[in-house]
Parts: structure tokens; C-alpha cells; sequence
């Protein structure tokens, strides 16, 4: 048996993989599983059943319970963070010396309050996180939401300084290494890409019949991509245009279905989401925030067609080749009518496989995860 063990600390569940934030945690745990690495996974939940999958990739499974709502809280310290400080976690980590990887700025209460010091710690990056509440704040409509992530990011600006150089960390885009490195003069950050479904490239070369925009739609920024979108490139297009997407408000809706040529479809399955893209001509997916990496492109590039986003959307991600990239109204209008009658060529798909197998090659990257951890170095 390997005696390689890690202890590794996700912010949710990792399963099931049914939004975008457990994508990497769930396929990394996986990879590793393969490496032969023995993992003793603890997942911070909300009211979660155990999940019998996670016991099929890990020696042991434990689950705490996050405090939720704002009586009682220390309001020096960030919300996602005080709100996953758990004393039983540190005795279940206390009980060996095993590395420790904390996913996400969520999990390092105790790091931050010196209670690992004499650990071997990593911190798996998924955003800047001041930078990702900062941008949620810009689009936030409702007065009282804004001022609450802005007083998030705020403190996370200030915490993430406090920790920035009390581990190894490991980001998941070069533009958040860069970031960091600038910002809170971190010494040990480096870049590892997100651990992801798709390892083969599944694009078809039919023509697709519409131009889709899919993400969850109860978070602000996706709700402000499609707005934009309807407003400044299809309201003069008459090209089909489908948003699908996790739970859209009554207005959202209803806005997409007051022109004749838009539709929304609520709450796709997984598979029913990966046909939506298989037979979209355009993929359309700009982004207002350059943080983190955008899985959704990802997951266009690997199963659609045609792919259009803006500098924001690859930032740091090394799939600027890839995409069309548009910045303005105008230039994604320009483009989407280019491309809505050229099919997609064979020369693209081969192209689309070699980068992206070198980049988010599972197998590799878990190779390079357990260099960085038992031999340190990346």
C-alpha cells in the first residue's frame, strides 16, 4: 500500500459535480486516488447526506457542518471563512502528521490562526477572493447584498495579505500567481491547472443551430453576462439565442422570452447541458471578472463548436488560441455573424485536443500535485 496520506479539506461536498465550484475538487480527489495517494477527505456541508461515491476514491470521509447566518460572528474575519472554523476538524487533523491541503481560502481558519504550524500546509487557490466578492458587489443590484460583499471583500483583502505567505499555495490561473505575488508579496505560489470531466475533445463538425450562453443564473455576474448580451448583441440579431442555466428568476425569464428568436431552459441536466453545447454553432461566454478560470469555456472548448469570449474569460489560462475573443458589442456581433454558417474544421479540433490534454491533463497534473507535496517542487 502507498504511504502517501493526505489530508485534504474541501470547502463543499465534492459530489455530486452539480455546479462549477466542486468540478476540480471532485476530479482531483480522483486523480490522486489513481496516483495511489491515500486521502482522508473532510467536506464542509449545510444539512449534505454522506455521499457513498466519495468512499471510493478516499480511506476516510468526514463531514462538518457549516455555521450559517451573521449572529455571533467576529466581524474581523471573513464570512466563507469564520463560518468553516471547526474544532473538530483540527483533532481529526491533529491525530497524524500527514500533509494538509486546504481547498479554497474557506478552509484556512486554523491556518490562519496558528494551529498548523507545525504542518506541511497547501492552499489550493479557486479565485482571488476579494477580487471575486469585489465583483460580485459591482453587480449586485440590491443595496444591502452590495454592501455585504464589499464589506466581504474588504475583509478577505486583508486576511488573504495575512496569509499569503503561511503556506504553499497553488492557483488555478497564472493571472491569480501574478496577483498574489503583487499584491500580498507571496513567496510560494505557483500555477496548476483545474482537474476537470472531458480529457478528450468531443466537438462535432455538423453546423449547430443557435448561439447559447450557459452558467448558473442565480449568480449575478452570469444574470449580468446574459442581460448584456440580449440587450447590446441579440436585440438587432436575428440569430436563435438559448441561455440554459441553474435557477433563472421569474424576470430573467421573462425578459429572454419577450423576443420570438430567445429561449431559456431552466435547470438542464448535466447531459441534457452537454447536447445544449454539442448543437450550439456559438458558444458566447463573456466574463467581468478575471479571477479564477472560467470553467464554462473550458467545457465549450472540449464539447461545442464555435467558442466566443473576451480577454477576461481566458485571462491566465492559456486558451487565448482557442477562442474567438471579443471585448466589445460590436466585435462579438461581427464575429457570431462570421461564424454562424463556417463549420467548424477538423485542423480546430486537433488543435483544441493538443492544448488542452497538455494543460488539463489530469494524470500529469496529479503527478505534479504529489511532486510539489512530498518532494516540493512544481
Amino acid at each position: 500500500m502507498n504511504n502517501k496520506h493526505l489530508h485534504i479539506v474541501t470547502l463543499d461536498t465534492p459530489w455530486p459535480v452539480n455546479y462549477g465550484g466542486v468540478v476540480d475538487l471532485f476530479y482531483k480527489l480522483k486523480a490522486l486516488h489513481e496516483q495511489g495517494m491515500q486521502i482522508h477527505l473532510h467536506c464542509f456541508c449545510r444539512d449534505d447526506e454522506p455521499q457513498n461515491e466519495l468512499r471510493n476514491y478516499c480511506v476516510s470521509v468526514n463531514y462538518y457542518k457549516r455555521t450559517i447566518g451573521f449572529k455571533n460572528f467576529p466581524y474581523n474575519l471573513p464570512y466563507i471563512v469564520h463560518s468553516r472554523a471547526s474544532d473538530a476538524l483540527l483533532q481529526n487533523l491533529n491525530k497524524d502528521n500527514h500533509p494538509i491541503l486546504l481547498e479554497g481560502i474557506h478552509c484556512t481558519y486554523h491556518l490562519f490562526n496558528n494551529t498548523l504550524n507545525n504542518r506541511k500546509v497547501f492552499v489550493r487557490l479557486h479565485n482571488v477572493e476579494f477580487e471575486y466578492y469585489k465583483h460580485l458587489a459591482k453587480n449586485e443590484p440590491t443595496l444591502l447584498r452590495r454592501w455585504i460583499y464589499l464589506y466581504e471583500s474588504m475583509l478577505l483583502k486583508k486576511y488573504e495579505k495575512a496569509i499569503a505567505n503561511k503556506a504553499t499555495f497553488i492557483a488555478v490561473s497564472k493571472y491569480d500567481v501574478a496577483l498574489y505575488q503583487k499584491q500580498f508579496n507571496a513567496k510560494r505560489i505557483s500555477f496548476l491547472p483545474v482537474f476537470i470531466e472531458h480529457q478528450k475533445v468531443q466537438t462535432t463538425i455538423t453546423n449547430g443551430s443557435y448561439c447559447l450562453y450557459h452558467g448558473s443564473l442565480s449568480i449575478n455576474e452570469n444574470v449580468k453576462a446574459v442581460n448584456w448580451l440580449l440587450k447590446n448583441v441579440f436585440h438587432t440579431l436575428q440569430i436563435p439565442f438559448v441561455v440554459a442555466g441553474k435557477n433563472p428568476s421569474a424576470q430573467l425569464i421573462e425578459k429572454v422570452h419577450s423576443n420570438t428568436t430567445h429561449c431559456i431552459i431552466e435547470n438542464p441536466s448535466g447531459k441534457d447541458l452537454q447536447d445544449l453545447i454539442d448543437k450550439a454553432q456559438v458558444n458566447i461566454l463573456p466574463s467581468f471578472n478575471a479571477t479564477g478560470v472560467k470553467l464554462k469555456v473550458i467545457n465549450a472548448l472540449f464539447m461545442g463548436k464555435h467558442c466566443i469570449t473576451n480577454q477576461a474569460g481566458v485571462e491566465g489560462s492559456g486558451l487565448e488560441n482557442l477562442c474567438h475573443i471579443c471585448n466589445t458589442a460590436e466585435e462579438v456581433k461581427q464575429k457570431i455573424e462570421e461564424l454562424v454558417e463556417q463549420p467548424i474544421t477538423q485542423n480546430e479540433i486537433d488543435e483544441r485536443q493538443l492544448i488542452l490534454y497538455q494543460l488539463y491533463n489530469n494524470e500529469e497534473n496529479a503527478k505534479k500535485l504529489v511532486q510539489l507535496i512530498w518532494e516540493n517542487k512544481l
